[in-house]
């Protein structure tokens, strides 16, 4: 591993998966796993690809129920490149000798490289070279390079290239019992001597695909069709230390794409104008460098370079390509299927990075939401509460997609999932709004669209509360918090909780901020708005009620979970560490013995310290003084350590948001949370979860660590506020942003002294916002400032 390669040496089928998941390459509209072109998908290897918003919904037969699942589907295979000695066996890593395998991912490029020697017999070796690439610049083209080399004698070698519409959603195990087969109507044809396409369509959503390949050799090249494959063939004479070259082009379309008629005519088109290998990849990497410079970091050593490949996968997944697309942020990425592709709440570690780098994008994922706004007004409507209630898994259009079943792997049982009861997602939205317009100052979108969801979502939390006489309080009951495991209070016929913690109060934020923005919103848009959504004066009176008297229980002197946390009985965590090891999946042990983890104080991942993590103290004390209680550093210190002893981590966000609380907190601890979240994937912590697709929450948000955590970096009231942390083991790091239309603003911080320079520009100066003074820095200028403390 060096800053900018990822490698792995020797071929381990174990590793396969998470290598594959690790490896994949992107451009924010379709994405393929790294998988070995030889190879079809097995047990071993998946060669899956898939296209942003791409879905298609089937139904299985579950536990004796017909369940109704949407996924983000698998496309055609566009990677076959096999190869094998004339007359013989083709050759794979499983099934012939492997004398040296290497794989080399080059991030500032996005080219994945590979180097196999397969021993055909004891006198001949033959090398494999490929260089891989899914274009940056023309987000419909990718390209395999394959050059080939034999030592020891003269060999004919046979190559086959195909494109392969037989392929399923199978990439998760525990998804199997499920319908996959989601392409259907697989023709293939030829489209000239070197190029052949196949096209499908999904068999419930209707999205027409096509793909078109160009195969590019010194050999004559033959063509078949053996459906669901459009085949290319050619014979290679190999010459001892003489190497032969087969480059395939591929262009890929779907009717979801805008400026096109035909997917087919599209494909066939663009792959026949593509220019060859050389020349894709000159444009591939001026369109990389032009990315890396507006994502600028700069962290030093091992962290430096795992920070590097969360940034390269975020920018696969989500690039100025997705700006124009209709879809949100997949949870998973677009590296596999697990999560079914859907979207959570991930965007809540997303967007707030993206907001200072590629606004653009933030903008089109938050519009995403608000074309479902209608669908989550629909949603709160059919559970008798006025305003919008987002789902807690999205996909095409916006309706509840979370599954009403989930198996225990331990058990063997298909169980009830509550899940769907997360309603704290209509907060990040909300939350990712206001985020998006205060770092990007885009004023339009939060007086139209914005000011909608925000309306939309504060109506809703209202209407959810009710007053309780005996506390003098408002409550919102039957929901479920971040920490998931709390589905139910034990022994209760029927699943939610009341008042947990960390929804009211995003939902006391939430109500507060709208009330402010529709304030401050111009007149006659104001009135406008009040007029199409019949907002009337008592509504808004009701809302400053209810975000002012939303009950927030304690217990122990600490914030609690929700209420009757505190009654609870204590885990045995040292007795189930011994008998388990890896307690993570608490949940999935407990059920396996008979049990449930509602009976404990135990949490999968942080919720109440959710808190400390989407506000800085003086707002999280601000918001809590709102509702009548006083957070002083010794109650938030004891929330802290209460929580943290009592969380196994099972989710990768877990580690990023405690050590960014920890961070902020100034505690030790911190940096073993950060590593944690830096190596969740790389190191695949979540026992084998990282090779159905990567954790793009988890990887977003180590980058916005370093870039908010560490800082304190807030944008808010027109200016950057930071209140930078001391971390001993990261005290040199920098890295550039872009703020309300200032291009490339450096952020370093190193032995205790802060700089900022702002590139010259004809626009006003940055306020800058320290807590123990305020400066304006001019573009064209460099401030160099000494920290205190």
């Amino acid at each position: 591993m060096a800053a900018w390669t990822w490698e792995y040496e020797g071929y381990a089928p174990v590793d396969e998966r998470l290598r594959e998941s690790l490896c994949t390459l992107g451009n924010g509209r379709f994405a393929t796993r790294g998988a070995l072109p030889e190879c079809d998908a097995d047990d071993i290897h998946y060669p899956g690809t898939y296209a942003a918003g791409c879905y298609d919904r089937l139904t299985s037969v579950v536990a004796d129920r017909r369940v109704e699942n949407e996924d983000m589907v698998n496309l055609p295979n566009w990677l076959p490149v096999r190869f094998g000695p004339a007359g013989g066996e083709w050759l794979t890593p499983d099934t012939a000798p492997v004398l040296d395998h290497h794989l080399t991912l080059r991030l500032e490029s996005g080219l994945l490289e590979r180097i196999t020697s397969y021993g055909l017999d004891a006198e001949r070796t033959l090398t494999v070279r490929q260089e891989r690439l899914v274009h940056m610049a023309d987000p419909h083209l990718a390209a395999l390079r394959t050059a080939f080399t034999v030592d020891g004698a003269a060999t004919d070698l046979e190559v086959e290239a195909a494109l392969d519409g037989g392929v399923t959603n199978a990439g998760v195990q525990r998804y199997r019992g499920l319908e996959g087969h989601h392409l259907t109507h697989v023709h293939t044809g030829t489209a000239g001597p070197d190029t052949v396409w196949l096209r499908c369509r999904t068999r419930t959503s209707d999205i027409r695909i096509a793909l078109a390949a160009r195969l590019t050799a010194d050999a004559p090249v033959t063509d078949a069709h053996e459906r669901p494959r459009a085949v290319q063939r050619l014979r290679l004479r190999l010459e001892p230390g003489r190497t032969r070259t087969v480059d395939k082009t591929v262009a890929l379309h779907t009717s979801r794409d805008p400026a096109i008629s035909d997917p087919l005519q599209a494909a066939v088109d663009r792959v026949t104008a593509a220019p060859g290998f050389g020349e894709l990849l000159e444009s591939h990497r001026t369109a990389w460098a032009q990315l890396w410079r507006r994502a600028e970091i700069d962290v030093p050593g091992e962290e430096g370079a795992i920070l590097r490949l969360h940034l390269f996968h975020v920018l696969q997944t989500l690039s100025p390509h997705t700006a124009d697309l209709d879809v949100g942020v997949p949870a998973r990425g677009l590296h596999g299927e697990a999560y079914r592709g859907h979207v959570f709440w991930d965007e809540l570690f997303v967007l707030p990075y993206l907001n200072l780098h590629f606004p653009e994008v933030s903008h089109g994922l938050l519009l995403y939401r608000h074309r479902r706004l209608d669908r989550a007004r629909a949603a709160a409507r059919a559970i008798g509460r006025r305003g919008a209630l987002y789902p807690w898994q999205s996909g095409s259009d916006g309706r509840e997609e979370t599954q009403r079943l989930h198996l225990n792997p331990r058990s063997g049982r298909w169980l009830p999932d509550h899940t769907h009861l997360q309603h704290h997602v209509g907060s990040a939205v909300a939350y990712n709004v206001w985020q998006y317009c205060e770092a990007s100052g885009d004023a339009e979108f939060l007086h139209t669209k914005g000011a909608e969801m925000l309306l939309q979502i504060a109506r809703f939390w209202a209407d959810s509360a009710v007053w309780d006489e005996h506390l003098g309080r408002h409550r919102i009951r039957g929901v479920v918090g971040p920490d998931e495991y709390h589905d139910a209070y034990p022994g209760a016929a029927a699943p939610g909780l009341d008042d947990n913690a960390y929804t009211n109060v995003t939902a006391a934020w939430v109500l507060a901020r709208t009330l402010r923005v529709l304030r401050d919103l111009p007149e006659p848009r104001r009135r406008e708005l009040f007029e199409r959504t019949a907002v009337d004066p008592g509504e808004l009176e009701r809302w400053e009620d209810v975000s002012r008297t939303l009950h927030v229980p304690f217990h122990d002197g600490v914030i609690s979970q929700f209420d009757g946390y505190g009654d609870l009985a204590e885990l045995d965590w040292d007795g189930y560490r011994k008998r388990y090891g890896d307690i993570r999946r608490l949940d999935r042990i407990l059920e396996a013995e008979g049990d449930t983890v509602n009976r404990y104080r135990a949490s999968k991942q942080a919720d109440v310290l959710m808190l400390g993590y989407l506000f800085s103290p003086a707002e999280l004390g601000w918001l809590l003084g709102r509702l009548g209680h006083r957070l002083d550093a010794g109650t938030w210190q004891r929330t802290v350590d209460h929580y943290l002893a009592r969380t196994t981590h099972g989710s990768t966000l877990s580690g990023l948001v405690h050590g960014w609380v920890l961070a902020r907190a100034r505690r030790a601890e911190a940096w073993t949370f950060c590593l944690e979240a830096l190596r969740s994937d790389v190191a695949d912590l979540q026992g084998g979860t990282t090779g159905e697709g990567v954790h793009l929450g988890a990887m977003a948000g180590t980058l916005d660590l370093v870039q908010r955590g560490l800082t304190g970096l807030e944008t808010r009231e027109g200016a950057l506020w930071l209140d930078p942390v001391p971390l001993p083991e990261l005290s040199s790091y920098g890295f550039s942003l872009r703020y309300q239309g200032h291009w490339g603003v450096r952020v370093r911080l190193e032995s205790g002294r802060l700089e900022i320079a702002v590139p010259p520009s004809d626009l006003p100066p940055i306020d800058v916002r320290l807590p123990d003074r305020t400066i304006g820095v001019q573009p064209g200028r460099t401030c160099r400032l000494p920290l205190s403390g």
